[in-house]
Order: C-alpha cells, then sequence, then structure tokens
C-alpha cells in the first residue's frame, strides 16, 4: 500500500509558496474528500490552479495528483498517524519524559518508511558497493549518524571516511575521482558545508548520496540517491532526536540491504569483526 501523501505534505509545508499552500493545507484539513476529487475541483475548492495542484505533487517527488491521492489514501487507511507526536515537557514527571521521548521515536521511524523509497535505497546501497573509496559528511548530530556508517562499512573491510568538519569534508571532496562514493547527511538540507564537500565531490566525478529531511533542498538536489527520513518533532527543546533515530534507521535498512545482496561475502566478515572485538574483550 502506498503511503506517505500526508507525511510528506507535513514535511515540505515551509518549502511551499503561498498558492502551494493553500492547495496543501486544503488536503491536510479534507483528506477524505480529496481522495474523491480531480484536478480540476481541488484547484477550485483551495483557490489555486489546476498547474498549482501538478507543482506541489512535484515538488512531492509524485508522478501526479493519481499518485498523491494513493498515498493520502494509504494514509488513511494506515494504522499508524503521525499526529501522535507529543510536545517534551521539561517540567514534567520522569514518567511523562519517558513515554514522550519514546513515542516520537517510534512515530519518526513509522514516518519515515512512508518516504523513503525502496528504489532509492536499491540505487544507494548499489553504488556504495561498487564504490573504490566512500567519504562521509556530516556536520554536529549528523556526524553521528555518518559516524555510525562508517563504523558498519568499515567492518565489512570497505575503504570509508567520516570528516565531522568542514575543512577534512572539502580536502577529501577534492581528492575523489569516479567510481567513488560521497555520502551526505543534513537532516535540514540546508548545511552550506555539506552542500559545499557534494559540490566539489560531484564536480570531481563522484556519485552522491544523500540523507536528508523529505522534500527539495539544495543537499539533495546533488544527489544521484536520495534517502529521506522524516520526524515531526513538536518543540527546539527536543532537537536532533526523534530525527537523529530515524536517520540511524535509515542506516540499518541500507546496510542490510548491501549485506543482503553479498551475504556470502559480507556475512563471514561480520562474524570474524565480531569474534576479534571477543577476544579483545576477554584480555
Amino acid at each position: 500500500m502506498l503511503t506517505g501523501g500526508l507525511i510528506g505534505l507535513k514535511s515540505i509545508l515551509e518549502q511551499l509558496k503561498p498558492s502551494e499552500r493553500k492547495v496543501a493545507d486544503y488536503i491536510l484539513s479534507n483528506p477524505q474528500e480529496v481522495i474523491q476529487l480531480s484536478v480540476q475541483k481541488l484547484a477550485e475548492l483551495s483557490g489555486a490552479s489546476e498547474a498549482t495542484v501538478i507543482r506541489l505533487c512535484q515538488k512531492l517527488n509524485m508522478k501526479g495528483f493519481q499518485e498523491l491521492k494513493l498515498r493520502v489514501a494509504g494514509d488513511l487507511a494506515s494504522p499508524q498517524s503521525s499526529t501522535g507526536y507529543e510536545e517534551i515537557r521539561m517540567e514534567g514527571p520522569i514518567e511523562d519524559i519517558m513515554h514522550a521521548v519514546s513515542n516520537n521515536n517510534k512515530y519518526s521511524i513509522d514516518d519515515t518508511l512512508a518516504v523513503l523509497s525502496a528504489e532509492e535505497v536499491k540505487k544507494a546501497a548499489v553504488a556504495l558497493s561498487g564504490a573504490r573509496r566512500i567519504n562521509i559528511f556530516g556536520m554536529g548530530a549528523s556526524y553521528v549518524i555518518a559516524e555510525d556508517l562508517r563504523q558498519k562499512l568499515v567492518r565489512i573491510g570497505w575503504w570509508c571516511e567520516a570528516y565531522p568538519d568542514s575543512h577534512g569534508q572539502l580536502t577529501s571532496a577534492v581528492n575523489m575521482k569516479p567510481g567513488d562514493v560521497a555520502f551526505g547527511i543534513s537532516y535540514s538540507g540546508q548545511t552550506i558545508e555539506i552542500v559545499q564537500s557534494l559540490t566539489e565531490a560531484k564536480r570531481q566525478g563522484a556519485t552522491i548520496i544523500t540523507l536528508t529531511k523529505y522534500g527539495n533542498s539544495p543537499v539533495n538536489e546533488l544527489a544521484d540517491a536520495k534517502l529521506f527520513a522524516s520526524a515531526s518533532e513538536q518543540s527546539i527543546r527536543s532537537g536532533a532526536m526523534a530525527s537523529r533515530i530515524a536517520q540511524l534507521n535509515v542506516v540499518d535498512i541500507l546496510f542490510i540491504t548491501i549485506a543482503s545482496s553479498q551475504k556470502d561475502n559480507l556475512i563471514p566478515l561480520l562474524e570474524q569483526t565480531r569474534l576479534a572485538i571477543g577476544r579483545t574483550k576477554k584480555s
């Protein structure tokens, strides 16, 4: 079942022009009605043009209004809903904090599944599997995700580096070649240092993979494979919490996709590293 229409709209609201925002708001307020409408009728009811409706679908990376309706219908039929995010209240009892944080993390994973494309995951896995060298770029909280992916890929013997600072990222990008992969991580999709490093890597002929929040952004506009995460955190106080969990989940999905396609070669390597670490602990 196709899902992700309502979640996708909520994720890109702040990026929309006023006319597109009117269409998006109408869909979010009237999802049951919208799945029965034509493009013409939706344009009329939302006070926008048919071209605006089509533009909105394109910004959602959808083929047209029919796909958007199918995804909205899938959202309505799904037992999961992104309305369950909670405000994390610092003054509340510990039990409330435990529930709110855990609840938001669970919803972020469900919402990410709705916007993450299996086709894009496959493209990213194929690119990484064939790479001569892999450079992973992430600033601040995104570097935590970058380091997690680096650790996983190093365990299977791949040439992979993660760079937490802009100078290291840019220097490594300049030295990339065709056949290399640059993996940029920025939840906002706006981080200027990641844009600069990926632009340079692309100029050198590297394949670009990105992991950002859903929607168009300067970071994922550079990508050959776009991976999306979604986390509707309710407050600046929650910071990179649910979004970090969502991104780590995408990294796990990507790594298991790679491992499953090469299990005869990779599982023995994972076992060897596990045993080596176990011997170190015993000594």
